[in-house]
């Protein structure tokens, strides 16, 4: 596998019956001569046809490197002492039931050269969704023990169960799935008698849908409106090496993607401290200086973002093209893409100090969590650029920036909030704290990180949806719920999009 992250095109599907080849690989190469290998194109065939929902894969350009096994099962029917080929119809899948209550998790594989991206806990989220979509009970899974052989002369399975509930022993699958919510509610012998390293025992774990509708008309629809932001609000401080930065930055996006968010906002200029061994030079060789860390840490981001499965909006950070220097936004999605926008005004203090040129252009990003702008710090002063935004349907604008003191802050924090009314959007502001002593034009940080709602009743009364402590390093959690957004563009008491008076003016970009 490369270790270039920029090279990953990573998307979670439905399994094809032309993927078996890929699939066969992996399974062999993960279970090389054991527990049977990989299945035979006839298992494999008859999975698809008879529960085509409930088999998934993830390819990366073209090629599969991980899937999930499942089927649905009445499961008063087999309960808790079943066998592994028996309620897997041996591996056929004809124990499916579509008027069942569970989905049961036949088998969750990863390609070895892909363990260290978190593949296997896109599956298993993947599992809950459409647990929650068909409106099940849960899931159910049989989990192997494989770590018990090391200590099965000294412990018993129920013994070594509770040290690995405990974290005072790590087992390759069993600790895996106690991190996806699972709850082990027994201990089955015999489920895979020819499984040696696991002794013949498993774990029979549970995961329960709390969104579950009793009695159930039918398929329900999820949750596809519920999105959950993060947004740093990052201390300066004295940074000595890349290693350094790269160390804090991956602190918070596994910090935010613990609470399973699907972004997390950086701030703006948020690597400055790297720019403190050219200060003697002036402030516009050392900014020059710090461009030329901007592509490693643009790929350090996008690496994250692959690997803890989440959307990062990489701040702001200086970029140098030609003779132009310019302050760039990265989009980074969780499936190795990624995109950017440029600031486009630039401040009278950013001109003098470093000779900093503007963008020509805005534009609206596709993320799996909808339609979304990136305006850095002065931009959102401009109403008109996050209003062809709106028109080109953004759900929410995030607004890294920079800012010294608190009337600064305030510019840039009332004019967010309007732009969140008028525009009948979210907005995600978020900035940096501290002070950087050796660091000339940044030197002083003043910050409080919000998320801004439009101001009717489907949204708080004071349409904040969440706000930091001021001057804090700290991380901001919020759910912004879009069906909001799209009930008070048709039945909110104002409506300033619908309403606006187009036979009398209209907003163009040259």
């Amino acid at each position: 596998m490369s270790s270039d992250y920029d090279t990953h095109r990573l998307i979670l599907r439905q399994t094809q019956s032309e993927d078996y080849d890929d699939i066969a690989e992996i399974m062999e190469r993960v279970y090389p001569g054991a527990l049977e290998g990989a299945w035979t194109r006839e298992q494999f065939e008859s999975q698809i046809r008879r529960f085509p929902d409930g088999q998934l894969c993830i390819e990366d350009n073209g090629k599969v490197v991980a899937a999930a096994i499942s089927l649905i099962v009445k499961y008063s029917r087999w309960g808790h002492d079943h066998r592994y080929w028996d309620i897997v119809g041996d591996g056929y899948l004809t124990t499916h039931d579509p008027k069942g209550d569970i989905l049961y998790g036949v088998d969750v594989f990863v390609h070895p050269d892909y363990r260290d991206l978190r593949l296997g806990r896109r599956l298993y989220d993947a599992r809950k969704e459409l647990c929650e979509k068909l409106n099940l009970r849960g899931i159910v899974v049989g989990g192997r023990i494989p770590g018990y052989d090391k200590y099965k002369d000294e412990l018993s399975p129920r013994q070594y169960v509770a040290k690995v509930r405990a974290r005072a022993l790590t087992d390759p699958i069993l600790t895996f799935q106690l991190a996806n919510d699972f709850q082990v509610r027994k201990i089955v012998k015999g489920y895979l008698p020819d499984d040696k390293p696991s002794a013949g025992y498993a774990t029979l774990l549970e995961w329960i849908n709390i969104y579950y509708d009793e009695p159930s008309d039918g398929i329900i629809g999820g949750r596809p409106s519920d999105v959950r932001i993060g947004a740093v609000q990052w201390q300066m401080r004295q940074t000595k090496s890349l290693e350094d930065l790269f160390m804090q930055m991956e602190y918070f996006v596994d910090a935010v993607s613990g609470y399973k968010a699907d972004v997390v906002l950086f701030p703006e200029f948020f690597t400055g401290p790297l720019m403190a061994p050219w200060n003697d030079q002036g402030p516009a060789q050392a900014v020059r200086h710090l461009a030329g860390y901007t592509e490693a840490v643009r790929e350090e981001m996008s690496r994250l973002a692959v690997s803890y499965n989440i959307n990062i909006i990489a701040g702001s950070m200086p970029e140098v093209e030609g003779d132009k220097l310019r302050n760039v936004c990265f989009l980074l999605r969780r499936d190795g893409t990624w995109d950017k926008q440029y600031k486009v005004h630039v401040t009278p203090d950013e001109v003098s100090y470093w000779g900093l040129s503007g963008g020509d252009k805005v534009q609206v990003f596709d993320t799996d969590f909808g339609r979304i702008g990136i305006l850095i710090c002065y931009d959102v002063e401009f109403p008109e650029l996050p209003r062809l935004m709106a028109e080109q349907g953004m759900n929410i604008l995030f607004v890294p920036y920079w800012t010294d003191t608190k009337n600064a802050y305030l510019r840039v924090r009332l004019c967010a909030q309007a732009r969140a009314v008028e525009n009948e959007c979210y907005v995600v502001i978020s900035g940096s704290v501290g002070n950087l002593p050796r660091v000339e034009n940044m030197d002083v940080q003043y910050s409080q990180a919000a998320v801004f709602t439009p101001s009717d009743f489907a949204f708080p009364h004071d349409a904040i949806a969440a706000e930091a402590t001021a001057n804090s390093e700290t991380m901001l959690i919020a759910d912004l719920d879009l069906d909001n957004l799209r009930e008070i563009r048709s039945h909110g008491s104002v409506r300033n999009m619908k309403d606006r008076r187009l036979d009398l003016y209209e907003l163009k970009w040259k």
